[in-house]
């Protein structure tokens, strides 16, 4: 059975302090309702994405969504986590209720608060997904995971630095036009090569070559083919897969996204495409040195060459493969909960022509790939607006 999104609501991203996560969840909630033409009364399950682990004091949020409207009460709500593929998480389990036939329409909501706590106390939370027994005392939290990988990958290819600037500057002239981005400005490439406003955080990393700590939620509604044939507007699944590596980087090799290597590899076999198929990437750029091991797994460029496809523009709006197009983590922001539903979301968008300031011109067919931890959890999607 396909499954179809059929409405979807994005907030804006950024440090938004007259906002709850309460208020965050009812005003995408409501908002992907109307938008999908159906009526609250209509939901038959609700699955909210969040990580939390102490970001938020309501540890047990999945009811506050039925606050959204009177007619939500008692319909069956469940949180899900999954660390930074929260999001996605979520709308997998959605995916799962509809294809069991449990469901005819499922809410998916995904949201974080985040910039209310001090960067200690979020980094705090960060570092919890990864493996907290080795991994947990690297200087830099959850920065310092990714600054290791870095140093990997810098050690095995050369110092990549001026490929990860490029990456910060792509994603941020695209975020300069996405007005639900946190930061709407275009930075370029010699701020974010170096300059004493751009200082290091951890080893080799600047502060744009990390994604932001943010405020946000998306939500969407799926329904099955059929019914979705009957609505005003559709975007299909063509595939949706979840992967696990270990969880210790000391298991596998960190130069290497395995797990997001599998993920792409069975999403592209199920949907019977290539690569060369698809219209745009989002990705998970947590860390502009993601993006570009990313590269690599999804295969874009063999092992090592990740830095080819954005030097030589490939990455870029107008080349081979568009990576990014709202302006990624880097640039949108990150509020770990709200991510992957807001991919699934701005990705929905521009399939259906009504990106807002970010439109790119006949895009047929979408990939993205969301991932918790150091691509811990791996999920992609191939997304297509349904004829």
């Amino acid at each position: 059975m396909s499954i179809c999104m059929i409405g979807w609501s994005h907030s804006k991203f950024g440090k938004l302090e007259t906002e709850t996560v309460e208020s965050l969840i009812s005003h995408v909630a409501v908002e992907a309702i109307h938008d999908a033409g159906i009526e609250p009364k209509d939901i038959d399950a609700i699955y909210l994405g969040t990580m939390n682990a102490g970001l938020c004091q309501q540890e047990f949020p999945s009811s506050l969504v039925l606050q959204s409207s009177p007619d939500l009460r008692f319909t069956p709500s469940t949180r899900v986590e999954n660390a930074c593929a929260t999001g996605s998480a979520a709308i997998h389990q959605g995916i799962a209720a509809i294809e069991s036939k449990r469901a005819r329409f499922v809410l998916v909501i995904g949201v974080e608060k985040m910039t209310h706590l001090s960067s200690k106390l979020v980094g705090d939370v960060l570092i919890k997904a990864s493996y907290v027994e080795e991994e947990g005392s690297l200087q830099g939290g959850f920065v310092g995971v990714f600054s290791h990988i870095t140093d990997l990958y810098f050690a095995k290819y050369g110092d990549q630095s001026d490929a990860l600037a490029k990456i910060a500057a792509k994603n941020h002239k695209n975020g300069s036009k996405n007005p639900l981005a946190q930061v709407q400005k275009d930075l370029g490439y010699e701020f974010c090569k170096g300059d004493e406003k751009n200082p290091y955080v951890v080893g080799k990393l600047r502060r744009t070559d990390c994604s932001l700590v943010s405020d946000g939620a998306a939500a969407t509604i799926l329904t099955d083919h059929q019914t979705a044939r009957s609505m005003t507007k559709a975007v299909q699944f063509k595939a949706a897969e979840h992967v696990n590596d270990f969880l210790p980087m000391s298991k596998r090799d960190m130069t290497l996204f395995e797990g997001a290597s599998v993920a792409w590899f069975k999403a592209l076999k199920k949907s019977n495409l290539s690569l060369n198929d698809l219209s745009f990437v989002e990705t998970h750029d947590c860390f502009t040195s993601a993006e570009l091991i990313e590269y690599e797994a999804m295969g874009l460029t063999p092992p090592g060459q990740g830095a080819r496809a954005i030097l030589e523009g490939w990455t870029e709006i107008g080349g081979r493969l568009p990576v990014n197009p709202s302006g990624g983590l880097k640039a949108k922001g990150h509020p770990v909960g709200a991510t992957g539903v807001s991919m699934h979301v701005l990705s929905a968008m521009q399939l259906h022509g009504s990106a807002p300031g970010f439109q790119i011109p006949g895009v047929e067919l979408a990939g993205i790939f969301n991932m918790g931890g150091a691509a811990v959890a791996n999920y992609v999607s191939i997304l297509e607006a349904l004829k």
